[in-house]
């Protein structure tokens, strides 16, 4: 028996394959295209038999529906999930027979989400590996205010309760949680994706806490703000999402295309890299750079049902671009404009550009658009900061301003929403805090 996995560092998710041994494969939490699972189980000459989920995702769009409809599959989930997708149901305490003296047994785990298991993999008598889901992470828990802020108190108590059910297990067995570094579904934790008991017994302070009440004031401290689309995609998975055999290709739209589109409210979304797009882009579209977070930023920023088009590069990955779309439930995916922006500037039709600058070169006032947590760690004197999520809904100065972030791209973004609403004199600086504090040698502030 083997066990492998697989990580979206984008999305913080991993999903596990386990090689039973005897020709037959079981995944844990698949993501909606699991191409590399099955390219894995293909390579082995092995046949995927079973997919397990620890609970209804809100990050991202489970696959194990489809592993279901094309390989004939069993989907195991757990009876609260109400799954209206074809499902085995499973039980707290319930056990399923893999083959080769493998067996997993569900253990309810209720605090992440209402309807959580983590699975506990046995060989005969002997626990081998628990796969824990949104439970216990690397470091950390999951958080338990995905399904509202009005249940974050009563799941923070389940999850207290949920962790003692590991009480009993040996330190030396391994964990292998869903949740991870990059992922929303986390109290912040680790970089690491896997760990056992043991090192979580004596390194993750949330994990040591055993007064319930002080463990529930110190978990729904630690919360963020978390992608919109969180909302939407559990009750997406629970009535089974649409499959694809295939990731789908994007069609090829001309300039009047694009007209039209953006005349009826859709998107354009530009995912070239941020110094491109500040070269020029068409105006009142949105910078979205195509890397590992893509489709977070995406789902957070743009209405499920809001059509959109793409601005791409030539050498950027078409496939990769859909499958992110696709991770977070975004469908309605009208194409790209053949010939990327030379052909909108060749047209005749009129381009936009936002300075993308050096410290030296900034102006005005500053705005921060990461994460609060991030912002406190190290900022420029005097910022402003207002997440990225927030740029639309919040009040932002008057301009001169300078946007920036960690890098560079999510900056990019906010001045391209605060553009598409009539936001001027707009810069973003090339770089983040620490770019700036190199090169000016002012030190940076702490603190919110």
């Amino acid at each position: 028996m083997k066990i492998y996995d697989f990580v979206d560092e984008g999305l913080g998710h991993s999903s596990y394959l386990i090689d039973i041994g005897d020709g037959t494969i079981a995944l844990v939490d698949p993501p909606r295209f699991p191409t590399a699972h099955e390219a894995l189980a293909a390579h082995h000459g092995s046949r995927i038999a079973w997919t397990f989920d620890t609970h209804s995702h809100a990050d991202y769009v489970t696959g194990s529906p489809g592993l279901a409809a094309r390989l004939g599959a069993t989907f195991v989930a757990p009876n609260a999930s109400r799954l209206e997708t074809p499902h085995h149901r499973l039980g707290d305490g319930a056990s399923i027979e893999l083959g080769g003296s493998l067996h997993i047994v569900a253990l309810a785990t209720p605090g992440h989400t209402p309807d959580h298991h983590a699975y506990l993999l046995c060989h005969g008598d002997d626990s081998v590996g628990l796969f824990s889901g949104g439970s216990l992470m690397v470091g950390t828990v999951g958080r338990t205010d995905l399904c509202g802020p009005e249940l974050a108190n009563s799941l923070a108590h389940d999850m207290f309760r949920s962790l003692r059910r590991f009480d009993d297990l040996p330190n030396d067995l391994t964990v292998y949680p869903t949740h991870g570094a990059g992922s929303f579904c986390s109290a912040p934790g680790s970089s690491q994706r896997t760990t056992t008991l043991g090192h979580e017994r004596a390194g993750n302070a949330l994990f040591a806490i055993t007064n319930e009440d002080h463990f529930v004031t110190q978990l729904l401290a630690g919360f963020g703000t978390f992608p919109t689309y969180f909302r939407r995609l559990p009750e997406l998975n629970r009535l089974g999402p649409r499959h694809f055999d295939t990731v789908p290709r994007l069609a090829l739209l001309g300039t009047d295309d694009i007209d039209r589109h953006l005349a009826t409210g859709g998107v354009v979304a530009d995912v070239r890299p941020a110094a491109a797009f500040a070269a020029g882009h068409i105006p009142g579209s949105m910078s979205n750079t195509l890397r590992p977070v893509f489709a977070s930023w995406l789902g957070w920023l743009v209405e499920p049902d809001r059509p959109i088009a793409f601005i791409l590069d030539e050498s950027q990955d078409r496939n990769e671009l859909v499958r992110q779309c696709l991770d977070v439930g975004h469908e309605i995916l009208i194409g790209e404009v053949s010939g990327g922006l030379d052909t909108w500037t060749a047209s005749g039709r009129p381009v936009a550009t936002i300075p993308l600058v050096g410290p030296n070169a900034m102006q005005g006032r500053v705005v921060d658009v990461r994460q609060t947590n991030e912002y406190a760690t190290g900022h420029v004197p005097g910022a402003t900061n207002i997440e990225l999520s927030s740029i639309t809904t919040t009040t932002v100065p008057a301009g001169p301003l300078t946007l920036m972030c960690g890098h560079g791209e999510r900056a990019m973004t906010a001045a391209s929403l605060l553009a598409a609403t009539g936001h001027n004199d707009l810069v973003v600086l090339d770089g983040g805090p620490d770019t700036w504090s190199t090169a000016t040698g002012i030190p940076l502030e702490s603190g919110q």
